[in-house]
């Protein structure tokens, strides 16, 4: 079974308390049991983690080297300026998918740039928690094509 990394970055904990306009009315909690169960229905091992700080997301990516099949990152705002998690997602030899809950290229000017964009394999945005299960799915016809 493939073991796929979840990280969820900084004020991701606060869902439900956040702007549900943009990031739903969903926990974070709920979240992740959703992925849980998309990641059995299609036989993937899941390990989910939130961190705030930009140190703790490049330490589980480091990590994932050897551990992980595949990665599914919502780097938060970290997505916009952080060349660190660039540069960790960029050594991975495995697919990182960036995902997003709301649709990054309506909002905010500075949210339209994304950093770690160019060294994923692709990214999801504007689904809600949907992106995580299209992630997922990315993932699994990927790993199939190889």
């Amino acid at each position: 079974m493939p073991n796929i990394l979840v990280i969820h970055g900084p004020n991701l904990n606060m869902l439900g308390k956040r702007n549900q306009n943009f990031y739903g009315s969903r926990s974070l909690e709920d979240i992740n049991n959703i992925i849980e169960r998309k990641a059995n229905e299609i036989d993937f091992n899941v390990d989910i983690y939130q961190f705030s700080s930009e140190g703790d997301i490049i330490t589980k990516l480091n990590e994932a080297f050897n551990e992980y099949d595949g990665v599914i990152i919502n780097a938060g705002a970290y997505t916009h300026y952080s060349i660190a998690i660039r540069d960790a997602i960029e050594i991975l030899k495995i697919p990182v998918i960036e995902v997003h809950l709301s649709n990054i290229y309506n909002r905010d000017e500075f949210r339209k740039k994304s950093v770690i964009s160019p060294v994923c394999k692709g990214q999801i945005s504007g689904f809600g928690y949907v992106s995580y299960l299209l992630a997922l799915e990315a993932i699994k016809y990927l790993l199939q094509e190889d």
